[in-house]
């Protein structure tokens, strides 16, 4: 009797916890009344308000920006490990430092080479973070403001088997800060967060490139 009341009181227990969880939330987010239901609807709440935040922070920060070099501060406390970084693209020295080892053949790796100290890749176009926890990714993408991008980069994304759960946006001046919460389908290519950056980069890069050509070609 005495181990029936203990599981009694524990489910009792259980159900007031659940019930308290529930009335933190929207209904949207609780489709069912199911414990599964109410813990996964709660991390999908946690993590939208947790991008809301930064929205928020973004905004308030690009008020006090006085100039468009300024405007990108507010967003650098944003990324921890990014897998690509604009601000570790080679400078003139570390370019000549390299070429010089080169022809004394004692040439550097790729990988070592396009890393910088940071482990992040440098990039011309985008910083690029992501973070995952078993089938889910969240995405960070810092990169200049461009006409479409966001529908280009979402339909990228479900290109490469990539649902785009929730989506966040904030700019500042001419920068933009994308931040999405990712399902990786099962029939997903990309198995890794070094896989789902590099792809990610590609899409990026394809609009700069584009973009690029566009104003040459307005310019002739």
């Amino acid at each position: 009797m005495t181990h029936i009341a203990v599981e009694r009181n524990r489910r009792k227990q259980m159900n007031e916890y659940l019930a308290v969880l529930r009335s933190l939330m929207p209904a949207s987010y609780v489709q069912r009344g199911d414990q599964a239901s109410i813990i996964g609807g709660a991390i999908n709440y946690v993590k939208e308000m947790e991008q809301l935040l930064q929205s928020l922070e973004a905004h308030r920060h690009a008020r006090r920006a006085r100039t468009d070099a300024a405007a990108a501060l507010p967003f650098a406390g944003f990324f921890t490990f990014p897998q690509y970084s604009m601000s570790a693209v080679p400078t003139t020295t570390t370019t000549t430092v390299a070429a010089a080892a080169t022809e004394n053949g004692n040439a550097v790796a790729g990988d070592d080479a396009d890393a910088d100290a940071s482990g992040s890749k440098p990039s011309s176009v985008a910083d690029i973070e992501v973070t995952m926890v078993e089938s889910h990714a969240n995405l960070k993408v810092l990169s200049r403001r461009r006409p479409r991008q966001l529908l280009r980069m979402v339909g990228g994304l479900q290109h490469h088997r990539l649902a785009v759960l929730h989506l966040n946006v904030a700019s500042a001046g001419h920068m933009a800060l994308y931040s999405l919460s990712l399902k990786v389908e099962d029939d997903c290519q990309l198995t890794s967060v070094d896989d789902i950056a590099a792809a990610v980069h590609g899409i990026v890069e394809t609009i700069e490139q584009e973009q690029q050509q566009q104003q040459k070609q307005s310019c002739s």
